[in-house]
């Protein structure tokens, strides 16, 4: 797994990750400060801070945690699920942005604890043939960091049982991109059960979408890159 270069710790970068929680709301895909973002960066990883409106946030109200080890005590709050994200960032070198929701159609798939199969071809935009189901743990937790770098090893995206949802990016916008293609996702899936059942593509069928994926997606370097 070939690692992606940091994104700069700049005021830019700062307000894109702010401006994703803001859009996040404004597009129902979240509710309140249940969600949070990180972006690993030189020498550590930016984080939203715990429970602070994202109306109120600043780029100076990010929180800098190390990408191994507890943050430093005295400091900024960072979000509860700092551990989750930490994990995820060293887990996941070649995927510098996590972003991390409660969608409501997603959300619900997660209560019910099932994993979204191939019913469209857009599942290849989460690495596989299937966007997975991360096993129950309460947020925060070590177990639930655990069974977050488990699953997504190999995917962009996966509901988490009882709780939500969680994208990666190889930046701010391609994680923005995957919480809504998730969110679509789960949507198309609950409603295709109604009065019938989903057809689920081949395996064969969604790795021909994976090569046509590879130049597939957002065109154009991330705003908050250099």
């Amino acid at each position: 797994m070939r690692a992606a270069p940091p994104l700069p710790d700049t005021a830019q970068t700062r307000q894109a990750l702010i401006d994703a929680c803001l859009w996040m709301n404004e597009r129902h895909l979240n509710q309140g400060t249940s969600g949070n973002i990180s972006a690993r960066i030189d020498g550590g990883i930016l984080i939203t801070p715990s429970g602070v409106p994202y109306e109120d946030l600043t780029p100076d109200a990010l929180v800098t945690i190390p990408l191994s080890g507890s943050p430093v005590d005295g400091g900024a709050k960072p979000s509860s699920e700092w551990p989750f994200h930490q994990g995820m960032h060293q887990a996941r070198p070649d995927m510098p942005v996590v972003l991390h929701a409660h969608p409501p159609y997603c959300s619900v798939l997660a209560v019910q604890r099932r994993k979204i199969p191939a019913c469209h071809y857009m599942i290849a935009a989460f690495g596989g043939n299937d966007v997975p189901l991360a096993d129950y743990a309460l947020f925060g937790s070590p177990e639930l960091c655990a069974n977050m770098a488990e699953i997504m090893s190999d995917r962009h995206g996966c509901l988490m049982a009882n709780h939500g949802a969680t994208v990666l990016g190889e930046t701010i916008d391609k994680a923005r991109w995957r919480l809504e293609e998730l969110e679509a996702l789960a949507r198309t899936y609950l409603f295709g059960s109604i009065g019938g059942a989903a057809h689920i593509l081949r395996d064969d069928e969604i790795a021909e979408v994976m090569v046509a994926f590879k130049t597939y997606g957002p065109r154009g370097r991330d705003k908050t890159e250099s």
